[in-house]
């Protein structure tokens, strides 16, 4: 079970120049209080043969984090370009966005970003040097992918569990659209639980367990 579902992203600037800033607002709901931080990272990939040109952007702390819909905003600066690869500024790359609770990353946001100059002239003739003055980014928005990786929340997180929020394991990575749909599916069974409240409620193993049903 997660702790923490992504409920949405917004990019706030998704098309820019390249020396803009990166502007995120990310939405999620927590079904269990946390006591630590949630730590989010922006990474930039440099490189689609390596792992060594990825640059972590910024990262920040969130938290506490309180049961219910959290939101924040999030900003960080354009990549250093004298760590990437010449060839690989121009065309398509890899921005991800991740959250980790105790050094374990439970999910990334990954998102394509396209990196192109703003004349048709520069790109029919690109120079020998990138002129970064004239240079866009477009992020893709429409299709990001979400994968999400179970993790050890802590025993502190056990039996909460909030009238619709607790979503069944899904395939990763998948898009916002698919997990809103298991979202759905997962507050149908909730109202199943909620009319069972106080019952026994049988469980994978077999033994009987009383979940604590908290409302949202």
């Amino acid at each position: 079970m997660s702790i923490i579902s992504i409920r949405d992203v917004q990019v706030g600037n998704p098309n820019a120049r390249w020396s803009d800033p990166f502007k995120f607002t990310v939405t999620f709901e927590c079904i269990s209080h946390l006591p630590e931080d949630l730590e989010w990272k922006l990474i930039y990939v440099g490189s689609s043969s390596s792992v060594n040109f990825d640059q972590e952007l910024d990262s920040c702390l969130v938290g506490p984090v309180p049961v219910g819909v959290n939101s924040f905003t999030f900003e960080a600066n354009p990549p250093s370009v004298d760590k990437i690869p010449k060839e690989e500024i121009l065309g398509v790359t890899v921005l991800l966005l991740t959250a980790s609770y105790r050094d374990q990353e439970f999910v990334r946001v990954g998102y394509y970003v396209h990196n192109e100059y703003d004349s048709d002239e520069l790109k029919e003739n690109p120079p020998a040097e990138i002129d970064f003055d004239h240079l866009n980014r477009s992020i893709l928005v429409d299709k990001p992918r979400v994968t999400r990786v179970a993790i050890d929340w802590g025993t502190e997180t056990k039996g909460t569990v909030a009238s619709g929020s607790q979503l069944p394991p899904v395939p990763a990575p998948a898009t916002f659209e698919e997990l809103n749909d298991v979202a759905l599916q997962a507050e149908e069974a909730a109202d199943k639980i909620e009319g069972k409240s106080g019952q026994a409620v049988e469980t994978e193993s077999g033994k009987e367990n009383k979940n604590t049903v908290a409302n949202t």
